[in-house]
This record gives structure tokens, sequence and C-alpha cells, in this order.
């Protein structure tokens, strides 16, 4: 599973709003296939490790990091394939919370005389699904605040706009996570004062996610290098946006950030890494709109500076607490991660049964 779920990422940031998807298929204790689903439109990862296994998938176990699909979609249903393939076990790592599978592909492989065990490796693939689950449940992205700051918690010296809080192997971790991302979501502050690119740089094989300018006086400018076709722009509703559409610029118009974020999740946008600045990031914290925090820490001292959050405190015993806390070191720097909102799950004890 630990295999398949490698698979999957390969396809992270380019399924949507399809899942990520890996499949490892295993014979006689030697892997015969593997795939992994390439972006929306295209075969499942079940297909590719089907091709690549051929003739050896006949009695092998498929290790799949989500419940095979049952229905006919933009392509026919993996569950088939599998039995057409005559594969004698699936084991799945979570169950599919689309309404159109949702225990289903686990039922036809058993109706059909397959082995099912279903959620080993259920927690990574979890997280590794967190985007194409709170599409399914929520409608919305799921939302990653990342942000960089020093020991006394600061992410900018006074006065100062873009300089580098944190060294090189933190910043390359940071153009990984937007190649996995589907969009990255700045404010019109952080816009106006830093003129980010927003792209990926330094990545193998990466592409750019998506920029998302949170500007509800569409102040951008057309010069702005973040602004390029496809940009999405979330104005206010009567803001005048000519001069953005005629570079190319999707206007997204939204009264507050739950109806924003629902606006994104219909553009299939379904992880957005959001990185600045303080004020965009207090009034998503402000809404609970935050799911997932990555924070890196640099080991520095300013004493004074721009803090993450610049909205008002909550009472300590108010205080949000991070689930699953992870730490990490990058170089001189530490990586801090943790949930503040559940990953939407499905529970099915039929279709875990053995």
């Amino acid at each position: 599973m630990d295999q398949a779920l490698a698979q999957a990422a390969r396809g992270l940031g380019r399924t949507a709003p399809n899942p990520p998807v890996g499949c490892v298929i295993v014979r006689g204790g030697e892997v015969v296939g593997r795939g992994f689903h390439p972006r929306a439109g295209e075969p499942h990862a079940e297909v590719f490790a089907l091709r690549e296994a051929g003739e050896r998938a006949r009695g092998a176990t498929a290790y799949v990091t989500l419940e095979p699909c049952s229905h006919f979609g933009r392509t026919p249903p993996c569950a088939d394939a599998l039995i057409r393939a005559g594969v004698a076990r699936v084991v799945v790592a979570a169950l599919d919370p689309n309404p159109q599978v949702a225990g289903r592909g686990v039922e036809r492989l058993r109706a059909a005389g397959l082995h099912v065990t279903v959620g080993v490796g259920e927690e990574a693939a979890l997280r590794q699904q967190a985007g194409f689950r709170s599409l399914v449940a929520r409608g919305r992205p799921w939302v990653v605040y990342k942000y960089a700051m020093t020991l006394d918690g600061k992410v900018a010296a006074p006065g100062e706009g873009n300089g580098a809080v944190t060294s090189a192997p933190a910043r390359a971790r940071v153009m990984r996570w937007r190649n996995e991302l589907d969009a990255v979501a700045v404010g019109s502050g952080t816009l106006l004062a830093d003129d980010p690119a927003l792209t990926t740089r330094g990545v193998p094989g990466g592409r750019d996610p998506r920029p998302v300018l949170f500007d509800r006086r569409a102040r951008t400018p057309v010069a702005a290098r973040a602004l390029r076709p496809g940009t999405i722009v979330v104005t206010a509703p009567e803001t005048n946006t000519d001069h953005l559409e005629v570079a190319g610029a999707v206007i997204l118009r939204a009264d507050s950030l739950p109806e924003a974020l629902h606006g994104l999740g219909e553009l299939n946008i379904s992880s957005l890494l959001l990185e600045g600045g303080p004020r965009l990031a207090s009034a998503f914290f402000a809404d609970g709109l935050i799911d997932e925090v990555r924070a890196l820490i640099a080991p520095r001292l300013l004493g004074a500076g721009l803090p993450p959050l610049d909205g008002p405190a909550r009472p300590l015993a108010q205080a949000q607490i991070l689930r699953d806390p992870q730490g990490e070191p990058l170089g001189p720097d530490l990586l801090v991660t943790g949930r503040l909102n559940e990953i939407p799950r499905l529970h099915l004890a039929a279709a875990r049964a053995e």
C-alpha cells in the first residue's frame, strides 16, 4: 500500500475534481503492475496497473488507495475491470465518499467472489485525498494555511516586504506544496506589496498552481506577475473588473469567504494553499475555514514585526488545537503541521467486513 500511495502522489495537484489514486498489483510476492490517475478524463489507476500486469493480474492482489469506482462516468467502472482481469483479492485503503460509489465498489467486487480488505493505510490515504473529500462532502476546497515566521512569531520585519524568513530547504518544500495543490491564494495587500509570481520553481516535472487573488476592490494591476490567463480574482459583487477580464482573469464575485470557497469548488479547485498575508489569514481563521496548518519556524528573533495572524485574540480556553501535530526539521528551520478540521470520511461497517 505504501507503493500505491507513492503512485497516487504523482497525480497530486493534477486530478481535480477527481481524487489522486494509486494502484499496485502483486502476484507471488512480486509487483507486476503499477498505475496512477494522471488527470480527470484519463483512465484510472487500476486500468494502468492492469495494463502493465497483463495476464499476470489473474489470481493477483490489487492494492488501491481508494475504493474502485462502480459507475460509468468519463471512464468505465474500475471494479468491473478488476473482475474481468481475474484479480483474486483487492486491498483498499479508504472508501469513496462520492455518493455514486460509497461502498458500492466493494459490494460489486465481493459479489463477484473477490476477497476485499478495507482500511489498510487509511489515514495516509485520507490525508492524500483531503482535497477530493472536501470537494465531495463540503463543496469547497481543503484549505492549507502556510506561513513562515521567526522564533518570536513574526513573518516580516517592520517595513519589509518579501524578505525570506526561512532557509533554502524550507523554501524548496513550499515549492513542492505548490506543485501538489490545485491553487495558491494571496490577498491584495500581499499582492501589492510583494508582487509574487505564485509559481513553482526547482521541482522536476513541476507545474504551477492556479493563482487565486482575494481582491475585493479589484486593485490588481494588469502588470502583476500573478495575473495570467486563468488566474481567479475574488471580488465584491459590484466591483468593476473590466481590466482584469481583458487580461484573461476569471472573476469570482462573492459577499463572503464561505461563498468564495464554494465558488472555487464550482471551478473544480479541490485544494488551496493559503499563503498570505496576515489579514486574509485572520479572516479565514475567524470563519473556521482553515483546515490544515503548515508553519515554518526559523531560529531567528526579530523583536518586532508582523505576526501570522492579526485579528483579535481568543481566550486561551477557546484556542483551536492542532489535530495530529507533527514536527520535522528542514535545514535550520522547523516545520510544524497539523489539522484544525477533520478530513471528511465514509464509515460503512458492511463495506469494511472481510
